[in-house]
């Protein structure tokens, strides 16, 4: 049986401020589940915090790119270096984020290793890249694209290593039904399921597809990007874009649960939640449950 192995990665440097002289709370979220006891009750064990830099727009404007850029490329490789370690110890890292833009850091650290897929479950695409929006800047709303290479080169090509993930070897779940990117993803043959058809085929077995076509794919394996906001705002209004009509707790259980279940998923990390919006700490522990739920299912 493998190891757990739970790795803090709080940061916040992409996401934009709530308000004008404030930070997103995200960065809070590895303390808000473990205060949950999500460690004790996982049986895992500590793989430590990587400290991020401070959260500084400084003279940033719209049109100047990516905010953060160079602090997230400093941050990429030091949790790419700590999930890397674990990895080759045939670990599974749990990372505890953190925004989206984390996931720079598990997908170069596969990409140092060998050839992996992506299973996001995610109430939307973060695709976002200079081709197909003028509001670049947030890098947790474009970590799909600057995986797959899209956008600026100090973030898609760390290393010399770009891209980290091959469009082919990205799934996506749990996405609204009206999201923009469904489109341009089709056309780049980066499967999606929104959460009406997630509905209509039945949680369960769509993700048992996808399990499946990674574990036959050659692939080294997978890993999974577990956002809040795929959840519907009813459940988990603590995130930063609690848009409507997303999945409830059973159906995302039953996705994630499937997922980590396959021998060859790598690794997990959990996004987005953040504690300031969660005063009563319910959403917090709903997080915390799904997740030891889905390993308890493995």
């Amino acid at each position: 049986m493998r190891r757990i192995v739970v790795i803090d990665a709080p940061s916040n440097l992409g996401l934009r401020p709530p308000a004008p002289g404030t930070v997103p709370g995200c960065y809070k979220l590895a303390g808000a589940l473990r205060e949950q006891r999500i460690v004790q009750r996982l049986g895992a064990f500590e793989g430590g915090v990587v400290v991020p830099p401070r959260y500084d727009l400084g003279t940033w404007q719209e049109g100047d790119g990516v905010f953060n850029a160079a602090a997230i490329a400093a941050y990429t490789p030091k949790l790419a270096d700590r999930i890397e370690r674990h990895l080759r110890a045939g670990d599974f890292p749990l990372v505890l984020g953190g925004d989206c833009s984390i996931q720079l850091g598990a997908s170069l650290a596969m990409r140092r290793t060998g050839r992996y897929g992506l299973a996001a479950i995610d109430g939307s695409a973060d695709f976002r890249h200079p081709g197909n929006s003028e509001r670049i800047g947030a890098a947790g709303g474009e970590e799909l694209a600057l995986g797959t290479g899209r956008g600026q080169r100090d973030l898609t090509d760390l290393e010399g290593l770009g891209p980290y993930l091959r469009d082919e070897d990205v799934r996506l779940f749990g996405i609204r039904d009206g999201d923009r990117d469904r489109q341009e993803l089709a056309a780049l043959k980066i499967p999606t399921v929104s959460v009406g058809e997630l509905r209509e085929w039945g949680p369960a077995a769509l993700a048992d597809a996808v399990r499946q076509s990674f574990d036959g794919s050659g692939l080294d394996g997978f890993w999974v990007h577990f956002d809040a906001d795929v959840l519907d705002p009813t459940v988990m209004p603590a995130v930063d874009a609690p848009d409507p009509d997303g999945l409830l707790p059973d159906e995302l259980a039953a996705v994630l649960g499937t997922l980590v279940r396959s021998p060859h998923c790598v690794g997990l990390n959990v996004t987005i939640y953040d504690p300031d919006l969660d005063p009563d700490g319910t959403a917090g522990a709903l997080l915390t449950d799904l997740v030891v739920s889905a390993f308890a299912q493995s």
